[in-house]
């Protein structure tokens, strides 16, 4: 696994104004995500890690639920900038 192919897209000014901003917690959940992603191609049967990731992805989904309800269009460019998919509709 490679820790600098995830290429930060918030600066490190930035991380240290927002860290608990929505949009800022998306993008740590999301970096989480990949890297999770990435171990789990190598390692199938690590049923710890793929615990974590649902986890994460649950944290990440109600974040990008609450944003979507509070302010449309700052969804709308999370969603574009980190090339996430919008959540199905039940």
């Amino acid at each position: 696994m490679v820790k600098n192919s995830f290429i930060s897209v918030i600066t490190q000014e930035e991380k240290e104004e927002n860290s608990g901003s929505v949009e800022f917690q998306v993008f740590h959940f999301t970096s989480k995500i990949r890297r999770l992603t990435s171990h789990l191609e190598l390692h199938k049967r690590d049923f710890l890690s793929q615990r974590g990731l649902r986890m994460i992805l649950g944290k990440r989904q109600r974040l990008l639920t609450y944003l979507s309800k509070k302010n449309k269009v700052r969804y709308k460019k999370l969603m574009d900038q980190l090339d996430i998919r919008e959540p199905k509709t039940r």
